[in-house]
């Protein structure tokens, strides 16, 4: 089936005779969408004849998903050695490296059809490979334009770089024995709480980290913090350290300056054992434009696997972007995907740049209405659209438990509906407006001029029936130029006045209350998950910042202080218990897998906030001199409720003025449209701090009223 033809078959769907199985069902959660229906039956089309073909051309997407099994050097049963490269625009391949002494031309290889070359290398006599493990390897890459060129493969599986040089070698991974996995993968939970984690910086040392030390110091920190779920960034290597792991050179390599890929593996096994799910963080929406460790300009032209010209560069990022019509580009990413399910045995992935590929535009200069006119029209790249269709329908399909999370910011409706529907296909997107929102409020306005009603609905505007991950910040708040939250909060005093060996200043007790409260906020009301960037749950202080010549490559800022955790005195173990008891105890309520929250109060005057879910009462008090007592709180349920979790516990740096075996009897008085309600006080979060309360309902037998007895002082 010649390749050129597949191109205009694809992009010749319309809409006509197009039947999206249950679109009735986006449309009826959403009749804003009906004058779009044929937008979405166009996509859907174009989605429908990509399977097709992937049926008619290579008998299905399993195999065409396993690509790298044949692409790349790959052994064969034979012990001989297959080499096999995609190079449309080159002249000619050669092979060269450690095993032939670097010899340029010894080994061709053979030209095949669509830019497909090939070279066979039999066993030696003893039966081992002509390449031995570990040896270096380079494709010389002649260009019509008589230029000698040396590149990695694209699919090369490990790639290496010694200390005086900035070019990373692939070197052939293929051990006798290599890692097994032991564990299964844990099912997938009701409730997604993730921890965001890089492993070069996950340790207090001033150096890169190693796979190992996550595995032995990190993974039993999130085990005892009760995240289920490490979204692992930076694996797919990247020549640039600084890049935060975004300028990808090798897709199919799990970065080398951490370890071996065997001890990847072993991490990923270790967390499967303590039955926590691990995702990648996979960059499919560009790639860096380095070219002799990356994959621009592979066989000497602009093109091979992006576009040509200025829609192959993106402006800002200063990368280049994938042509999502080839069909050797989709085999190399869809293999991608499957390669690191497969190999590594990741439990899914949060894509990254999803934004960007959405629009021509790539969301630069945006800022997105919500008009829905910014979701559709010519400004769509619907080539990106399809393939992330495809992905996530051959991912759910091999793997049903696979997670799936989209970085967007535009709010495309239907992103995280599924297929049948006309929707993209994705589990969860980020809800990336709440870490801005925090950020800003911090930074502009005074704690009596909070605007309680514009939080609220930051924490609450999501799409309905597409669930969203919270969080209260992430690396991008961490990074050089921003600060974490617990900076903003409380700045140079970190140094001098986390100890509990002496009071807490003003400005340390203001931080560590609102530092709790805006992250339960933000995990109770925010989303169907939750998201929190290692070392942040303790209240990290500074920023993170990459060795890099503007800081003479230090590594001061580039780790994790968890030391500060670990010492008994620092007020960071504090937050640390805090974080650690929010997430147990969503574990056993599920309010993230429950309905989106019933609010009962957001009183500006008041700066109160209050709202029911999953059975659990949750009341906030932001404002920073006004304490109440006997505050009426609407419920559903009547009967007797009890304090579960309570920011001013003595345990996480609070005052402990809440006597927890109080009792809370509702009353059949109707209030802020609930049937029942209770009184209950709570005081500001400042000084004598009681600002924040999970109060669960425990059963409905009803009692007479009984006004709460509790230690506070107004």
């Amino acid at each position: 089936f010649p390749l050129p033809l597949l191109l205009p078959v694809c992009m010749a769907a319309s809409s006509d005779n197009v039947t999206i199985p249950e679109i009735a069902h986006l449309l009826q959660m959403d009749p804003y969408l009906k004058p779009y229906e044929k937008e979405f039956e166009r996509r859907y089309g174009l989605f429908q004849k990509q399977l097709h073909l992937l049926e008619e051309v290579e008998n299905g997407f399993d195999q065409f998903t396993r690509s790298y099994q044949t692409f790349g050097v790959n052994r064969q049963a034979s012990g001989g050695l297959l080499f096999k490269e995609w190079a449309p625009g080159a002249e000619a391949l050669f092979l060269t490296g450690d095993f032939n002494g670097w010899d340029n031309f010894s080994h061709p290889y053979t030209k095949k059809e669509f830019g497909k070359w090939e070279l066979y290398l039999p066993p030696q006599e003893d039966r081992s490979p002509a390449v031995p493990h570990l040896s270096k390897l380079k494709v010389v890459v002649h260009t019509k334009n008589r230029e000698r060129l040396y590149r990695n493969s694209p699919w090369a599986k490990y790639v290496t770089k010694n200390d005086t040089s900035v070019v990373y070698d692939w070197v052939h991974w293929d051990p006798l024995q290599p890692y097994l996995h032991i564990h299964p993968r844990p099912k997938k939970p009701r409730s997604l709480r993730i921890y965001e984690s890089h492993v070069g910086i996950a340790s207090p040392e001033g150096k890169i980290a190693s796979y190992t030390n996550f595995t032995v110091n990190v993974l039993p920190r999130i085990k005892d913090l009760g995240y289920n779920c490490i979204q692992l960034m930076a694996v797919m290597e990247h020549a640039y350290y600084a890049s935060f792991g975004y300028q990808v050179t090798s897709f199919f390599a799990a970065s080398s300056r951490y370890g071996t890929p065997d001890e990847l593996k072993k991490l990923i096994d270790e967390a499967h054992r303590l039955g926590i799910l691990v995702l990648l963080d996979v960059v499919h929406s560009h790639a860096s434009k380095n070219t002799e460790d990356g994959l621009s300009r592979f066989d000497g032209t602009d093109s091979c696997f992006f576009h040509e010209g200025p829609r192959g560069e993106h402006s800002l990022w200063g990368s280049r972007l994938f042509n999502y019509s080839s069909w050797e580009v989709r085999r190399f990413l869809l293999s991608n995907l499957r390669w690191w399910m497969e190999e590594y045995r990741f439990d899914g992935f949060r894509f990254d740049g999803v934004t960007s590929m959405l629009y021509h535009h790539h969301g630069v200069g945006m800022s997105f209405s919500g008009d829905y006119s910014e979701y559709f029209g010519l400004h769509v790249d619907e080539e990106s659209v399809v393939y992330l269709m495809v992905a996530n329908h051959i991912l759910h399909s091999l793997y049903p438990d696979c997670i799936t999370i989209a970085e967007d910011v535009s709010g495309m409706p239907g992103l995280c509906r599924r297929l049948a529907e006309g929707g993209c296909g994705f589990d969860y997107r980020l809800a990336m407006a709440i870490p801005d929102k925090w950020i800003q409020i911090l930074k502009e306005y005074k704690d009596e001029d909070w605007n309680i009603g514009n939080i609220v609905y930051t924490l609450t505007n999501r799409r309905y029936g597409e669930k969203c991950i919270s969080y209260a910040e992430s690396h991008d708040q961490a990074l050089v130029g921003d600060k974490t939250l617990a900076f903003w909060l409380m700045d140079k005093e970190m140094y001098t006045n986390m100890s509990t060996f002496i009071p807490m200043t003003a400005v340390i007790d203001r931080g560590i209350q609102l530092h709790k409260m805006i992250r339960l906020l933000t995990h109770g009301l925010g989303g169907e998950g939750y998201l929190n960037f290692m070392g942040n749950e303790f209240g990290h202080p500074e920023w993170l910042d990459f060795p890099r010549k503007g800081n003479n490559e230090s590594y001061h800022y580039a780790r994790r202080q968890y030391n500060l955790v670990d010492t008994d005195h620092l007020r960071y173990r504090q937050l640390y218990a805090f974080d650690r008891e929010m997430n147990h105890t969503e574990d056993k309520y599920g309010w993230l897998a429950s309905p989106p929250a019933y609010i009962t109060a957001k009183h500006e005057g008041d700066k109160v906030i209050i709202f029911e879910r999953a059975s659990v009462v949750f009341i906030f008090n932001f404002h920073p001199s006004q304490s109440y007592s006997s505050y009426r709180v609407a419920v559903e349920m009547p009967g007797k409720y009890k304090i579960k979790l309570d920011s001013d516990a003595v345990q996480y740096g609070g005052h402990g003025r809440l006597d927890h075996s109080t009792e809370f009897f509702t009353e059949a008085v109707p209030f802020n449209g609930r049937p029942h309600s209770m009184l209950v006080s709570t005081v500001q979060y400042t000084f004598a701090t009681a600002p924040a309360l999970a109060v669960r309902f425990t059963h409905p037998v009803q009692r007479p009223p009984q006004q709460p007895t509790l230690a506070m002082r107004p």
